[in-house]
């Protein structure tokens, strides 16, 4: 079994680390221009006052922003690299945390393609699974990219200071299939219920506004689309705790949950759970060469 509380602490600590060097780096580049054009030389540059630490406007961002966006990162990423530790290339923790990162920016790049019309649009920034996709330049694609890589990297160094727990060993793709279904089951049910919402709200169906026309019906798959996706992946994991192959019906949940563009990830997962438990492990093979 794979070892998520090991992941999701080094997750959690590398956001801690992530948002302070961000608050750090803000704060230089807002006030560094100002001590070029209006101080004169030898002006000590003060980052941070006690006025903007007890700053209610200041504390209160830089929670939502630690809790909402950079823990939540944390978790997600560090609970996939425990998922797929052991099938990640490299021996190095720190390599396989960067590799990591780059599966889910592809991952992150073709949800936001999928789910934006128009795309690229300028101006517009998304914060997904570990990186922060900026669309208005290369550079800043570029920067976010850099960025997620050093997300990895530091997740992945943090993963050699924990000590990990004695674990049984479970059959390949079982983890895997049992984050997706975890993450599959609290994204439909978040979209579920801003849908159930609508319906209560509007005494229907809530109808497709011309404004938000595609991801009104990408909504609407989630909730309908989404759930048998899920049911199918479930299916699938029962599969591979019995030692049996989820195959099938991990790729077949995985794509209807990747089709809704909003649970790509865990359809991803879903699939990848499934292929993962169509191998069958070296020693067992072995094992059963020895027996005939």
């Amino acid at each position: 079994m794979a070892d998520f509380g090991r992941g999701i602490k080094a997750g959690v600590i590398t956001g801690i680390v992530y948002i302070v060097i961000c608050a750090i780096l803000g704060e230089i580049h807002y006030h560094f221009p100002a001590v070029l054009l209006h101080f004169p030389p030898g002006t000590e540059l003060t980052l941070f006052t006690w006025r903007d630490l007890t700053d209610p406007s200041i504390v209160h961002f830089l929670l939502s922003e630690l809790f909402s966006k950079y823990i939540l990162r944390g978790i997600i990423f560090g609970a996939v690299f425990a998922a797929l530790y052991n099938f990640l290339p490299s021996v190095s923790s720190i390599v396989k945390g960067m590799v990591l990162s780059l599966f889910l920016c592809i991952v992150a790049v073709v949800e936001t393609i999928y789910k934006t019309p128009g795309w690229p649009i300028d101006g517009y920034t998304w914060t997904l699974y570990g990186t922060t996709l900026h669309l208005s330049s290369i550079s800043l694609a570029l920067a976010g990219i850099i960025s997620a890589l050093v997300f990895g990297a530091l997740t992945g160094f943090l993963w050699d200071r924990f000590r990990g727990k004695k674990l049984t060993e479970a059959k390949k793709g079982s983890p895997v299939l049992l984050l997706s279904l975890i993450l599959g089951w609290i994204m439909w049910l978040a979209w579920a219920v801003m849908f159930v919402a609508g319906v209560v709200t509007n005494r229907g169906i809530p109808p497709i506004g011309p404004d938000f026309l595609w991801f009104d019906l990408l909504n609407m798959l989630v909730v309908f689309l989404g759930l048998p996706g899920w049911v199918l992946a479930a299916i699938a994991w029962r599969k591979t705790k019995r030692g049996e192959s989820g195959l099938k019906w991990g790729v077949a949940g995985g794509v209807l949950m990747a089709l809704t563009g909003l649970m790509l990830l865990p359809g991803a997962l879903a699939i990848t759970g499934g292929v993962l438990s169509r191998r069958t492990p070296a020693n067992e093979s072995g094992t059963a060469a020895i027996e005939q």
